[in-house]
């Protein structure tokens, strides 16, 4: 299969107050359509590793690929080019504009990139958030939605440039048992319907156990990777 993101090597290091090696070595690949869920526990590098593979952080030893293209490197600009266009995020805390609608704050990443007119932004978030079962609340104002929507509307805000990945940093971790299912559905949903890949960082191991892949993190370095779709 073809690789959506690739890891070569991946060192990082603290150097204050003194050096420290959070990162050692750290290589492996996500496929296109694979759902892969990273564990480990608090302060074992996986929110480092998380940071680096979505170049938000490029202070590292090693080379990250994004579609086949070396990205380690690139300047500012074009990470952040690449960040809007082609990665997805979704986090512990949504990160909504509570004063914007819903509506508006799906469509701002499509607005920042600006490649499409607003009438069609506007009808891919709308398809989004149909995709997602909230286009009933999108001239709501964010503040005025419950928990469980609001992430949903992170997930739709995510989706709306097409991205080759989404990245999640604890998404379910704010949320109750139903609406952390829920959540799962629609991800395991995305990697089905849309061969989209997807790459989770998450305590929940309920969450984790029904995924495709889980990697284990221990100590900066990758102990355990399972692949459960081969295990079976």
């Amino acid at each position: 299969m073809d690789k959506v993101l690739e890891a070569r090597n991946i060192n990082k290091y603290f150097r204050e107050p003194v050096l420290f090696h959070v990162l050692k070595d750290i290589s492996f690949s996500v496929d296109h359509g694979e759902f892969v869920s990273i564990m480990g526990k608090s302060g074992c590098g996986k929110s480092t590793l998380l940071y680096i593979l979505s170049t938000m952080d490029t202070d590292y030893e090693g080379e990250l690929y994004l579609g086949g293209n070396l990205i380690t490197g690139q300047p500012s600009e074009k990470l952040a080019q690449i960040r809007n266009e082609q990665i997805g995020f979704v986090f512990q805390f949504h990160y909504l504009l509570p004063e914007f609608s819903v509506l508006d704050n799906v469509m701002m990443p499509a607005r920042k990139l600006g490649k499409k007119s607003y009438n069609e932004i506007e009808a891919d978030a709308l398809d989004k958030l149909s995709l997602l079962g909230i286009k009933d609340q999108a001239h709501k104002k964010a503040s005025m939605i419950s928990g469980g929507e609001k992430q949903r509307v992170a997930i739709a805000r995510a989706l709306i440039n097409d991205p080759k990945i989404i990245m999640g940093d604890e998404p379910t971790g704010n949320l109750d048992s139903k609406n952390a299912e829920n959540v799962f559905e629609i991800f395991n949903d995305l990697t089905v319907s849309k061969n989209l890949s997807l790459l989770v960082v998450t305590h929940d191991l309920d969450f984790a156990k029904k995924t495709d892949r889980i990697i284990e993190m221990g100590d900066g370095l990758i102990i355990n990777d399972v692949d459960k779709q081969l295990a079976r």
